[in-house]
């Protein structure tokens, strides 16, 4: 393994992902939103812009017999995600390409379940950051609209788009998702009580007719304040980042 890439244990080791040292690193977003796809064994799921290809890694360790696939456009990631896929022996296949021109493989399947977690930052209002990988993947060099047009044209009708997004960004967000994807669910993700919502995971259903759906806030800290050294997730989100449950409430077939 290179030097300037670290091999950190994720679902209290039960998968191990290597990634840079410097630059975008997995938290806890993409175990969240693997853990809220309602994903049943020998479906198709395609990831886009999977990074090192932790949230794929973590729905394939939850869900057994998945047919995953992962876009990435950086081909050190892509090369990580593909090495992470069999440090894990999970079932993942990556393509490295550019969603707004993906190769045909991608472009003449449809899936289950495709899912993103899209740059939260706009260009034209954030500042650049000085690792070129971190820059690509937390601020656009493709504008939303393309990500949200993409996972509607893969997803199978009646399948399923997932996305977790900054809420800052939900008007605009909803703005772009395409009318193909109906039936939508937001949860908004709120870091304690009392404090105002930072993230959002949305789902929705191609052709869907249900009438849209805002949850109940999913809350990560117990306590208004932390007020301990270690750990305070609330008992629901350690036994998803830990354990590795399905976090699914939203789900009505």
């Amino acid at each position: 393994m290179m030097d300037d890439v670290t091999v950190d244990d994720f679902l209290s080791g039960a998968i191990k992902v290597a990634q840079p040292k410097s630059g975008y690193r997995a938290g806890i977003d993409p175990i969240l939103l693997a853990a809220s796809i309602p994903a049943k064994s020998g479906q198709t799921v395609l990831e886009l812009g999977c990074g090192v290809g932790t949230a794929s890694l973590a729905l394939a360790h939850r869900v057994t017999h998945l047919n995953i696939t992962g876009v990435e456009v950086q081909e050190r990631y892509a090369e990580l995600a593909r090495h992470n896929a069999d440090l894990n022996n999970l079932p993942l296949s990556v393509v490295c390409a550019d969603l707004g021109a993906s190769p045909s493989e991608i472009r003449d399947q449809q899936f289950d379940h495709v899912f993103a977690n899209p740059p939260y930052f706009d260009r034209s209002s954030s500042t650049r950051s000085g690792d070129h990988g971190r820059d690509r993947a937390m601020g656009e060099s493709d504008e939303l609209g393309i990500w949200l047009s993409v996972a509607a044209k893969r997803v199978k009708p009646k399948g399923y788009a997932h996305f977790i997004f900054r809420t800052e960004r939900m008007d605009e967000f909803l703005r772009l998702l395409p009318d193909s994807l109906g039936s939508r669910v937001i949860t908004p993700i709120v870091p304690r009580p009392g404090r105002e919502s930072t993230l959002f995971m949305a789902h929705a259903r191609k052709n869907g007719r249900a009438a849209f759906r805002l949850e109940s806030p999913l809350i990560l800290h117990t306590g208004e304040f932390h007020q301990q050294d270690g750990e305070d997730y609330s008992q629901k989100i350690s036994k998803i980042l830990r354990d590795g449950d399905a976090l699914t409430d939203w789900f009505r077939e």
